[in-house]
């Protein structure tokens, strides 16, 4: 599973051996320690590199030093920028170090969120990081800024406050934030899709449009004229802004485009003039019907594209071959980029691209989950396959899983009592009635007292997902004559094989598979059994063929990261039966000798 391109400024010799200071076109290179193969996430900043591993371990590259980055908890994200270092745990606590950050001890990591004044908001659901500044989204959807403000990048006048040692609260009712690690420019959503920007627009990085003229905005500013459709992402250069739009009236196949913003003499935008607001990135390498944008990244003057049809595309600066064109010509207009043959079997929707600082990353790495309750969770916050709406008292639309709810909620009458109460909820209130539905845990015990006579409070998530295992099936995988069928929503939640089939913007439209003909059917049934329960069927015996099939499947159906371990329980099962075998034995031939 451990797959990484490089391409660009090589600072890191120890990690990318023996290849001089420009690598123009990409290269392979692979870490040597067994534990560090799944990748999560790469960040790359101006001297260092931070490669997250799925175990929840992070490992500092700076020059010829790797180091461990010693957070006592399991580490869910990392952010960086060219001043600060923050990390984020998988306990939602959140740590920082850097000048901005602790200016007595800048390589010392501090807890910033429990800095945070109100106790109730210091559970963090996401960071970003600017040049010199932290962002912070809380569980309660409200941004907090850390940092520097010389730019007036936290949203408030930089006279007044120059910079903030703790984290000062920006704006509520946020859905995502946005910036970049060379960028002294922010963008926050809210839940109504409405988009605010402040900071360094001497570019016209924000987008604001040409009549406003001011280089520095210092309050967050409501941008205007913004494409039609959906706001998938925004990613920050240092003096410009590229925006990825979902056409949300393509319900078939939703279309995806780019748009930018900026100052096109320093190569960031795909075209060749100047762009005051958000101007579309037109090229036939990616305007194909058939072909769509599966991820992006952008550096500090750089842009990567890869797309459905597995195409690697680029523009911007390549002073260092970041582009991995083979040269270092920048290239103002989008250029496709020569790749290895990817490895066979690999879906192209679980590779994904890091820009950094005149350096790039193509590493191949797909989603994990760990339990059948973080599952139903990140579920339910990524929205894919929703088909049932609820709108709360001030107008937001949240969508949820009927599937799901059906087999959560009491019964099927049960739904319109809940659209009842969330349409007298706030968005905070309402996304965490849904927490506690899809996780039964009680998170605000309030409003679980509201809830707690429609739900199926005393049911374990295992027991619910046994429920739906013997109902709800539209999707069938053919084996050796026989027919299995499963729900889809079940499949994208347990299976990273069918997570990146049915969420690809190129979605399948067939509802049957063939395949797996190295599985025996009891083998296949342990899969199918694991995938709603996590647990292994009463009763069936464990032999050495079945161990050998399942080690071969979990790779395949991409399985590896649950827990329990799948494969280590075959193991002791095996091993219990065969020590209980011959303690009978034992037994009987006691038995026969007396």
């Amino acid at each position: 599973m451990n797959y990484c391109l490089f391409f660009g400024l090589n600072q890191f010799p120890i990690l990318i051996k023996n290849k001089p200071n420009k690598i123009t076109k990409p290269i392979q290179f692979k870490f040597e320690n067994e534990n560090e193969k799944q990748i999560k996430q790469i960040l790359s900043g101006n001297i260092s590199i931070i490669f997250l591993f799925k175990n929840g371990k992070a490992i500092k590259y700076l020059n010829q030093n790797p180091e461990k980055i010693q957070i006592e908890e399991n580490i869910q994200k990392v952010a960086i920028g060219s001043r600060n270092e923050a990390i984020l745990t998988k306990e939602r606590n959140l740590f920082a170090k850097g000048k901005d950050i602790n200016p007595n001890n800048s390589n010392e990591f501090i807890n910033i969120s429990s800095l945070i004044e109100d106790k109730n908001d210091r559970v963090i659901k996401d960071i970003v990081s600017g040049n010199s500044s932290i962002y912070l989204l809380t569980s309660n959807q409200n941004v907090y800024g850390n940092g520097s403000n010389y730019y007036g990048q936290l949203g408030f006048d930089s006279k007044t406050l120059k910079e903030t040692k703790k984290p000062i609260l920006m704006m509520k009712n946020v859905s995502k934030i946005f910036s970049g690690n060379s960028s002294n420019h922010v963008f926050l959503l809210n839940s109504n899709q409405e988009l605010f920007g402040s900071g360094n627009n001497f570019y016209f990085q924000l987008g604001l449009g040409e009549s406003i003229t001011e280089a520095i905005i210092q309050k967050l500013t409501k941008i205007q004229n913004i494409p039609k459709g959906k706001i998938i992402d925004i990613q920050t250069g240092f003096n410009f802004s590229i925006m990825l739009i979902e056409n949300e009236n393509e319900n078939e196949n939703p279309k995806r485009k780019l748009y930018s913003c900026g100052n096109y003499q320093y190569n960031g935008l795909g075209k060749n003039e100047d762009a005051y607001e958000f101007t579309e990135i037109k090229s036939s390498l990616f305007e194909n019907d058939n072909n769509n944008i599966l991820d992006f990244s952008v550096g500090n003057s750089h842009n990567l594209i890869l797309t459905s049809n597995s195409k690697l595309i680029g523009f911007g600066g390549n002073s260092y071959g970041q582009l991995g064109t083979g040269d270092t010509e920048y290239q103002l207009i989008p250029i496709q980029i020569k790749l290895p043959k990817l490895r066979f079997n690999e879906n192209i929707s679980n590779y994904h691209i890091s820009c950094g600082e005149n350096k790039s990353f193509l590493y191949y790495s797909p989603l994990s989950f760990s339990n059948l309750e973080e599952d139903l969770i990140k579920l339910f916050e990524r929205r894919e396959f929703c088909d049932i709406s609820f709108k709360t008292k001030n107008g937001e639309i949240i969508e949820a899983h009927k599937l799901i709810l059906k087999y959560r909620l009491k019964d099927e009458n049960q739904i319109e009592k809940l659209q009842e109460i969330i349409s007298k909820k706030s968005i905070k209130e309402s996304n965490q009635i849904f927490e506690m539905i899809y996780s039964n845990r009680i998170i605000n015990p309030k409003l679980y007292f509201e809830i707690k006579e429609i739900i199926n409070s005393n049911e374990k998530i295992e027991e619910t997902m046994k429920r739906i295992y013997l109902n709800e099936k539209d999707f069938i995988i053919e084996r050796k004559e026989k027919q299995y069928k499963f729900p889809k929503l079940i499949l994208i939640m347990r299976s990273e094989l069918y997570r990146g089939m049915f969420l690809s913007v190129t979605k399948d439209k067939s509802n049957k598979v063939t395949d797996y003909s190295e599985l025996s059917n009891k083998s296949f049934q342990i899969f199918e059994y694991w995938i709603y329960s996590n647990q292994i069927k009463d009763k069936i015996q464990i032999t050495q063929q079945i161990i050998d099939e399942i080690e071969i499947g979990i790779d395949y159906f991409q399985l590896n990261e649950t827990n329990p371990n799948l494969f280590h329980l075959l193991i002791n099962k095996f091993n219990n039966q065969n020590y209980i075998q011959n303690q009978n034995q034992k037994k009987e031939k006691n038995c026969l000798i007396f």
